[in-house]
Formats: structure tokens, C-alpha cells, sequence
């Protein structure tokens, strides 16, 4: 594994809209309470282990990985958002994340996948803001053998108010479940299984967050 693999497609001059987010993202209590929730989900739903290699794309500050951690072998943890990854960076510095993590940056947006392999991809409110999430699919299938999982946690289809006029461009207004489920079963992966795992307030509505879990 290569931490200096690289690939950016944006342009480094307009910034990631989530560096400046990074240094306040863990105050909003919220977004603690959803990090646990979603991992106790994935812990329920694939049962890892101590030699459990995992992923987790767009990881953010590392909050879900932090509710994994004591429950898994070892955490790689991929963002583009270089404020996000110094955040990760500190917590692993810090004891906050296990001092073993490996922290990259990685764009899988494209289908490619380093020369990694994992156990498990994790991949929370990540996926909706991918052009093509069916291309990042297939390179999650890249990163893991046969009998791996991906866990992915996002938004049903809602009405596109959840991001409102903030995000232009290629934002999904979350998924429907049955055309996420033929995205996963085009990459390779199987017994595709959709949760309701936790709900979203923003601006007095409500916003439900489904975990679909499916191997290869």
C-alpha cells in the first residue's frame, strides 16, 4: 500500500469545500450521534473482527472509524479534503484514532483503485456527492476479495432540499434503493441488504439515512 498514491480531478486552486468544515466538524453533537449509530449498524451487520481490514471512504474526521476502531484489525481512512485528513491526522496523533491508522488521499470517483486490499469498505453521506457512484463502486470491488463487504450509508431519495442551493454541481439528492442495489449487483456485489439506520433533521425535516450492506 502506497500512501503517496494520488489522483486529484479538482482543481487544487478552488479548494475542497470541506477543508474549511474540517476544524469544527466535531462540534456538532449530531454528527457524533449519526457516527455511532451508523457503526453500531455495520458492527451488527458484517460482525468484524480482530485481523478485520478496513476502509472508509470519505472518512471525514474519522468519526464512524472512531466508533470502529476497538472492533476491527486496522483502519485506512481516504478523503480528498486535506483539512479533513489533518483533523484525522490529530486525532491519530492525539490517541483519539489508534496510532496504526494510515490516513491517504485517495479520489476513487474515477473507478481507480490503488493496490490495496481490504475486508470491508465503509463509505458514509459519501457516496451522493460523486458524479458517478456507480463507477466508484466497481473500484471499491477492486479493493476487496471475494466475500469482502461494502457498507454504505447515504440518503433515500429526497427532494434535493437536503443540500439546498449550497452544493452546485454533481450532487446525488440521495439514492433509490432499488437503483442503488443494480449499481452494487453491476459492480459484482451481492446479497444486497437495505436498513433504515437513522434519521437526518435539517431545517424542521426530516431526512432518512439507509445502510445497505452487500458482498462480493
Amino acid at each position: 500500500m502506497n500512501p503517496h498514491h494520488r489522483h486529484h480531478h479538482h482543481d487544487p486552486a478552488t479548494g475542497n469545500p470541506f477543508d474549511d468544515k474540517a476544524a469544527t466538524w466535531d462540534d456538532d453533537p449530531t454528527k457524533i450521534e449519526r457516527a455511532r449509530v451508523v457503526a453500531a449498524a455495520i458492527r451488527d451487520a458484517i460482525a468484524p473482527g480482530a485481523t478485520t481490514r478496513v476502509l472508509e471512504y470519505g472518512a471525514g474526521t474519522g468519526l464512524v472509524s472512531q466508533f470502529l476502531a476497538p472492533h476491527v484489525g486496522s483502519l485506512v481512512l481516504a478523503d480528498t479534503s486535506r483539512g479533513m485528513r489533518e483533523a484525522m491526522e490529530h486525532k491519530i496523533t492525539t490517541g483519539v484514532l489508534p496510532d496504526d491508522a494510515l490516513v491517504v488521499d485517495w479520489d476513487l470517483a474515477d473507478g481507480t483503485a490503488p493496490e490495496a486490499s481490504f475486508d470491508v469498505v465503509v463509505t458514509v453521506l459519501t457516496l451522493h456527492h460523486l458524479p458517478d457512484p456507480a463507477t466508484a463502486l466497481r473500484a471499491f470491488a477492486e479493493l476487496l476479495p471475494a466475500g469482502g463487504h461494502v457498507c454504505i450509508a447515504d440518503l433515500d431519495e429526497e427532494d434535493g432540499s437536503f443540500h439546498g442551493d449550497a452544493h452546485e454541481g454533481h450532487v446525488h439528492h440521495g439514492f433509490d434503493r432499488d437503483d442503488l442495489r443494480r449499481q452494487l449487483e453491476a459492480a459484482g456485489f451481492r446479497d444486497v441488504q437495505f436498513s433504515h439506520v437513522h434519521s437526518l433533521e435539517r431545517d424542521s425535516s426530516t431526512y432518512p439515512v439507509f445502510l445497505a450492506v452487500a458482498r462480493l
